[in-house]
This record gives C-alpha cells, structure tokens and sequence, in this order.
C-alpha cells in the first residue's frame, strides 16, 4: 500500500509515528513497541530551557534503549533562542536523527503561557523558533518537524497558517491532530482538517487523532492523502498495535480487510512481563516496578481479571511479585473484543475556554513577542 514514510533524509519504513506521551514513551516503552513493529518512537517531550540549562530531570528524560537505531525526541520551547541552542544539543551530543517541535498541548499550565497548542496564534513568534531549530538541525542532517492542533478553538483556527510557516521555515513535516485546544481529548477528531492541510501544504502530513486499530490508520491515509500517521492513546496497554500497523501497511487497501491477530490474556501476560523487565533494565527494579503500575489498567481493560487482582498488580515492587500474580491469570481468556475500537486514555470534557495569557488574542503576529520558558513543562498533543 505504501513505500513508508520520508522526512528529509530520514527514512522510516512504516509510515507510523509513536506519538510523544508524558511518563508514557521512555526508552523501555519504545523498545517495547518496536519489538512489535516498525515506524518511528518518539522519546518523552523535553523542554528546551531544560535541556540547555543542565537540569537533571531533563537529561534523566534523555535515554535511549541499546538497540534503538534511530533517535528521535520532541522538543518544548517557547523562545526561538533556547529552542535553537536545545536543537543543537540534541544533534552534537546526543545523536538525534529526528526533532519534533510541540504546539499541540491543550493543558492549561502550558497554554495560560502561551507554549503548546496557544503559540500557532502567533504566527511571527511560531516562524521564528521553527527557523531557528531548522537553523541548527540542519548542519547535521536532522530533520525538523512540528505537530499542532487545529486551533484554539472553532473560533480560533491555525492549522493552514501553521502549515505554510512550517514549509516556508524548512519542516520536513507537520503532524496535526484533528481536534483544537479547547476541545482537549473529548469529541471526535476532524479528519477533513486533516485532508485540508494535505491539500494546503506541499510538504508530508501526518494525520493523528481517533486511531484505535490498524484499520483506522489505513482508512484515515486514504481519506485524507496524510503521509502517515502519529499514534497515541490508541497503543496504550497495547504495544502489539505497531505489528497490525506495518502489516496493514504492508497490505493493499482499506478495500481488503485488515486482519490482525488478538492476544489471549495469557499473551498479553507475557507483554506486561516483557515490559516490566525493560523497565527495570533500564530504571532499577523498584523504579520500574512503580512506573510499570499505570499501565496494569490498560493492559487488562476489558478482560475478567478481578479487582483484587488488579489492586495487586498495581502494587507490585518485585519481578517476583509479578511474575506470582501473573501466574494467577487465565492464559487462555481470549481479547475482549468489545474493546476493539473503543477510545483508550484520557478523554474528558471539551472546555469552555483555552486558558491564555492576558491579551494573547490581540495580536496575532507575535514576531516580537517574548515567552517565559519554564524547565518542568509535561505535555502531550
């Protein structure tokens, strides 16, 4: 169906995306993925200032599994300074391949400072920091690419301008996610925006939002000419997804069905055991072991393990441990498949108002405007 997926020079087989995901996409998740599939795994988002000033957890963030071949990370930014020194950073020290820029995030914390998903309203300040990190990406080679959203709001749209900045500031791409900023993870995603941008814009566009299987990846590629896909929530609990979506790919058309094979309960025991023993490889056992706690509850939506033994699970501190209570489950409990297609994730309710600095909506040039970048930012398109 497709020959893969070209940023720049980079080339990825499968045009799919591992979204960016806060505490979800370190290097132990990644891997996880890709064990499964091909495509691109974005590390956790990091902030700029983070990154040039030093910090700790910035860098803690940073760390990329042993056989991973192609590094890429999403960076945060909100001052065209500091994203272009980060860039740099990334390229001359850390051996990125890919940089992805975030103006997608709907949380308030970040938008009531004009980063994430409020900044595209600026239009001079959104074309200053995409030229300054092509700027410094370029010498060695590393693309740049952006995601965004469609706007603020039904009111306050940016997508089409956020594309032509993009392409006149040298991206290789843009990434949209079919729903604004007021509208967070709630409703449906607009995937005629999506087809909007691809029409607009020369360079690829990855469509995101609303896929739950492989289908929709190849049904969303097809009604919207995107050049790939960026997957998010739907692989929660579900790192199998990425084997479905190469084969999908690999497949001739939405037209055929695509096939995928579901996991029994005793499989999918298998991935959270394979998942807690990268975790622990790479975090020590007991960070691990915590940080593999959040993902017990979708892994195991919809099958009938009982609330004990979900309350068990998501109190392990040992390999052992896990490995006791898995034991415990049913191997042969076939997938849920009333959970095929259904949202996974945070969805929540649309909100009444983007929260924004006073007087954001103004101007919506921006060129002179300047942002306070904070190191500690946690977001998530």
């Amino acid at each position: 169906m497709t020959t893969g997926l070209q940023l720049g020079p980079l080339h990825i087989g499968t045009p799919v995306v591992l979204a960016p995901m806060a505490g979800i996409t370190n290097a132990a998740y990644r891997r996880l993925c890709a064990e499964h599939g091909a495509g691109l795994y974005v590390c956790e988002m990091i902030t700029s200032r983070g990154l040039v000033e030093g910090d700790a957890t910035t860098k803690r963030m940073l760390v990329f599994d042993d056989l991973e071949q192609v590094r890429s990370v999403q960076l945060y930014g909100t001052d065209p300074v500091y994203v272009g020194k980060a860039a740099e950073i990334l390229c001359a020290e850390y051996g990125v391949a890919h940089i992805d820029l975030n103006f997608g995030c709907p949380v308030p914390k970040v938008t009531r400072k004009g980063g994430g998903g409020a900044l595209p309203w600026k239009r001079g300040l959104l074309a200053r920091i995409l030229e300054s990190a092509v700027a410094a990406a370029t010498p060695y080679g590393v693309p740049v690419t952006m995601k965004t959203r469609k706007g603020l709001d039904d009111d306050h749209l940016t997508y089409l301008d956020a594309g032509r900045i993009a392409q006149e500031a040298g991206c290789a791409a843009i990434a949209l996610h079919g729903r604004t900023v007021a509208q967070a993870y709630s409703g449906a995603a607009d995937w005629d925006a999506i087809a909007q941008l691809v029409d607009h814009v020369d360079i690829p566009v990855l469509g995101n939002g609303d896929i739950w299987e492989a289908a929709d990846a190849v049904r969303m590629v097809e009604q919207t000419g995107a050049a790939g896909v960026v997957v998010g929530r739907g692989c929660l609990g579900r790192p199998w997804l990425f084997r479905d979506l190469a084969a999908a790919f690999r497949g001739p058309s939405s037209v055929e069905p695509v096939e995928t094979t579901l996991p029994t309960l005793g499989e999918v025991a298998a991935m959270m055991r394979r998942h807690a023993e990268l975790l622990v490889e790479h975090m020590g056992e007991e960070r691990g072991c915590k940080e593999f706690r959040k993902h017990v509850t979708w892994y195991l939506k919809g099958f009938g393990a009982g609330g004990e033994m979900r309350r068990s699970l998501g109190l392990v501190s040992t390999l052992a441990d896990l490995d006791r209570l898995l034991a415990d489950l049913d191997p042969g409990e076939p997938f849920p498949v009333s959970e095929l297609g259904a949202p996974r994730g945070r969805q929540g309710s649309p909100r009444s108002r983007v929260v924004l600095p006073e007087g954001w909506l103004d101007d919506a040039d921006g060129s002179d405007c300047h942002l306070q970048e904070s190191v500690d930012e946690t977001t998530g398109g």
